[in-house]
């Protein structure tokens, strides 16, 4: 597991974040991420894992929502996905990114371990949008699929 840095690769042209092809999951703590990033390795589908503490996760990546001075304001849902991992992190929560080889596979089996591990959301960034991997109790409120 290395840590997460934030590159062109893992943002839309208009620098928000947005890793096509990954999984990013968050947690109360540190203990959990580094208990699922070793269960990982043996599953099918999954590669590189990068660690995201709670400072990096409100100043790398919530940033690129646009509102605590990034570049754009948004006004879908990826925006709202961005505010939810701001106030997971605000309350202390650790964040994982999950490199997903097939991009359209099935990813019960991903959202079976994060879900075991203590996950409290996990997003898979697809092409042209964001599925909600873990049922919650705000899931009435957020819709489970964006359209990027």
């Amino acid at each position: 597991m290395k840590p997460l840095v934030i590159d062109s690769t893992l943002t839309q042209a208009g620098g928000m974040f947005y890793p096509t092809g990954h999984v990013f999951a968050l947690f109360p703590d540190e203990g959990c991420v580094r208990q699922v990033a070793a269960e990982l390795e043996a599953l099918p589908n999954t590669g590189e894992t990068a660690y995201a503490r709670p400072e990096i996760i409100l100043q790398d990546l919530v940033r690129t929502e646009g509102a605590a001075g990034g570049t754009l304001p948004t006004t879908g849902l990826e925006g709202e996905h961005l505010r939810r991992m701001g106030a997971l992190a605000r309350q202390g929560h650790h964040g994982l990114l999950i490199t997903v080889s097939d991009a359209e596979a099935d990813t019960q089996a991903l959202a079976n371990v994060l879900q075991a591990a203590g996950a409290t959301a996990a997003f898979h960034y697809l092409s042209f949008r964001i599925a909600n991997l873990l049922a919650d109790a705000s899931a009435d409120a957020t819709p489970q699929v964006a359209v990027a």
